[in-house]
C-alpha cells in the first residue's frame, strides 16, 4: 500500500521560480537576525544594516524599503 502524503504541506508549494542569490542572502541575514533575538522591526532593520546584504537599490535598510521588499517577495 502506498503511503499518503498530504499535498498542502510542502514548504515550496507556491514557488514559481528558484530564488535569486540576493534573495537567498537576504533570507540568511533574516534568519541570523531572528536567531539573535531581533523580532521587532527596528531591531531587525538594525541587524540587516549590520549584515552584508543591502537593498537591491543599494544604501541602507529602512522600515519603508524593508516593507516594500517583503510585500514584493510575498506577492
Amino acid at each position: 500500500m502506498e503511503s499518503y502524503s498530504f499535498p498542502y504541506l510542502s514548504d515550496r508549494q507556491s514557488v514559481t521560480r528558484e530564488p535569486s542569490e540576493w534573495e537567498m542572502n537576504l533570507a540568511g541575514a533574516l534568519e541570523a537576525a531572528f536567531g539573535a533575538g531581533h523580532h521587532e522591526l527596528p531591531a531587525l532593520i538594525e541587524a540587516l544594516n549590520g549584515s552584508r546584504v543591502r537593498p537591491r537599490q543599494g544604501g541602507a535598510w529602512t522600515e519603508a524599503n524593508f516593507k516594500a521588499v517583503m510585500a514584493e517577495l510575498g506577492a
